[in-house]
Formats: C-alpha cells, structure tokens, sequence
C-alpha cells in the first residue's frame, strides 16, 4: 500500500468500555483487538503506527506483540484529544498527516486509510470518509450519521436527520429511496494535520455539536473545512458488541 503524502496513525485506546468490557483486548484469533487493528493499520502505508493509551495493561499487550504504544493521560474527554497529545510527544511537524483509526476497527481497510490521509493539503486541515447509502432503512436510522458535500467535496453539514431530505420523493413514499438521490453515510475515520490537531483542543464546544452528539460539528462551526473521501463501499463494521465481535473472530479463523 503506498501514498505519495507520508502519514502517521495514531490508535485511541482505552481499556473502559460501557458496552464490552476490556475491549481492546478482545481476542481475536490469538491476538488482542488493538494488535490486529494496529496491524492493518501498518498495511496502509503509514510512516508508523503508534497506539495511545491511557492504561498500562494495552501497553503491555502492544510490546508482546511489537507495537509501539504511549501512556497518556487518562482525564482525555475525546479519543482526538488522547492522540493530540501523542502527536505533540512525538514532535511531529505542523504539516504532518495524522491519521485517527479507532482502537475496534480489526478489519478497516488499509486503502481506506491512505485515501483518507490524502485528502489532507495546505488548506484542508482535516479529513473524513463516507460512502453511499442504498437503502431507506439506513436513510432514517438516527445512529446513521448523514453528510452532505459541497462542489469541491468537502461537508457542508453531518446529520442524524435525513439530508439533503428529497422534498418530492419523500412526499410520495419513504419506503425506497428516490431515483437518482444517494444521501451519503459518513465514516467515523479522521486525518488532520499535526498543526490542526493541536488546536482542535482548544476549540470551543459548539451548539450544533451538542444538540446532533456529533464532535465534527465543533470543526465546521468554527469554519475550518473537512474534506470527505468517498469509498466505493461500506466499510466492516467496528466492534460495539459482542455480537460485531463474534462476527470478526469468525473472520479471522476463516483465514
């Protein structure tokens, strides 16, 4: 997997987890969640992978299985802060690329990553991804985060709510999705630049943000431009339950 923009990606991960205990150290086939993600994560081109957590256990588990990880604070509010400080730690340069891969992502794709990476220049700061949704199910479910773009491929706005919402196709039926709209479903992955990644911080938590639950919005508000990768595909699903997590411990025996 290669890029022509170099990039580091940084691992948020902590060992409490509401809804399944200890994730990050899951197994999966052998190896606890956090390596095997760290592990397609390397397959992406980066320039180095590097877990940041704020538990000495995961740090433990990373240097069994030779993956380089940092202690961090543990009073972080946000995964972006958690690797915002790693970033500085490293001394990485203001225009260098940082790549956010969630710590329960053991099947994203490497060249999901890169892409994303790539949209990351002078005057973009920050990058996501997202991919078409196709079907009305997904169009109206609150949990599916909406964004939509501009001319130039960058978010105008993301959303719980259905946008943009077709006027006269919904008016005659939200069964099936109109002829010719595909409302695009955002993708919980991030790049920034080092520069940017450091004041994120220190932005001030915006209205928007916490009326939709949606930290992204904090970017737009204070008029800083994302831009949206758009993948060919849905991406594997993260794990969030136990059942995401059998589902990708029968990925990985089938190998």
């Amino acid at each position: 997997m290669s890029s022509n923009k170099s990039f580091t990606v940084i691992i948020p991960a902590r060992l409490a987890s509401t809804r399944l205990p200890n994730k990050p150290l899951a197994d999966i086939g052998g190896k606890p969640m956090i390596v095997r993600t760290a592990e397609r994560a390397a397959l992406s081109g980066a320039a180095q992978v590097i877990v940041a957590t704020d538990h000495a256990e995961i740090l433990a588990v990373c240097a069994q299985h030779g993956i380089a990880a940092r202690l961090t604070r543990a009073d972080h509010p946000s995964g972006t802060d958690r690797i915002a400080e790693v970033a500085a730690a490293l001394g990485l340069a203001a225009d260098a690329v940082v790549v956010n891969v969630q710590g329960d992502e053991p099947m994203i794709e490497p060249e999901l990553i890169a892409a994303t990476a790539a949209q990351i220049t002078g005057e973009v700061p920050m990058a996501t991804a997202a991919h078409a949704i196709d079907s009305a199910v997904d169009a109206f479910n609150p949990n599916v985060v909406k964004v939509v773009l501009n001319q130039a491929g960058r978010a105008l706005y993301f959303s719980r709510a259905t946008i943009p919402w077709h006027r006269d196709g919904f008016a005659q039926s939200r069964e099936d999705l109109p002829a010719a709209y595909v409302p695009l479903r955002h993708i919980g992955l991030y790049a920034y630049s080092n520069g940017f990644l450091q004041t994120y911080p220190t932005l001030a938590v915006s209205p928007l943000e916490q009326i939709e639950a949606l930290e992204q919005l904090r970017v737009l508000w204070h008029g800083y431009p994302i831009a949206v990768h758009i993948a060919p595909a849905a991406p594997a699903v993260g794990v969030d339950t136990l059942e995401d997590l059998e589902r990708v411990r029968r990925f990985f025996s089938a190998l």
